[in-house]
């Protein structure tokens, strides 16, 4: 519950830093994003307000979804297709993606040895990190031991 309040105040605090306001709409996509437990996309995330008879446009959902990700709330994530994917931080802690290209799978991992060598980076480049979006490509192992060729 205190994560989720220093959140929201995190939140405010980036939009106010933005000239922006925190909104109703926005906290309630805030709130929305809280009882996620899968990866999501804008318009999956549209649709479940359009559901509940919430009038929140899918603009607002679209323009506020890089906030949350700006503010540490989402990281991007995988999914089917070629949309944008997130899911809550909160829910699985701070992790990276590998994605197999043939069949689909996802495999979620984290490495403390990435993340040293992403702090490193920045360090060395004088530059400030405010989200990464890390998704390895390639084939798993039940992909790569068939003799089939990839489609």
């Amino acid at each position: 519950m205190q994560k989720q309040k220093d959140q929201i105040r995190d939140l405010g605090v980036l939009l106010q830093k933005k000239g922006l306001k925190l909104t109703y709409e926005r906290k309630r996509i805030f709130e929305e994003v809280g009882k996620l437990r899968e990866h999501f996309d804008a318009d999956g995330l549209y649709e479940r307000f359009k559901r509940k008879g919430e009038r929140i446009a899918r603009g607002t959902v679209y323009r506020t979804l890089p906030l949350l990700l700006e503010c540490g709330v989402v990281q991007k994530s995988a999914g089917t297709g070629k949309k944008e994917f997130f899911e809550r931080t909160s829910f699985k802690g701070h992790h990276d993606h590998m994605v197999c290209i043939r069949c689909g799978k996802i495999i979620e991992f984290h490495s403390e040895a990435v993340e040293r060598a992403q702090a490193k980076a920045c360090e060395d480049f004088h530059f400030k990190l405010v989200f990464h979006d890390h998704r390895l490509f390639g084939h798993c192992k039940n992909c790569r031991n068939r003799s089939v060729p990839p489609s």
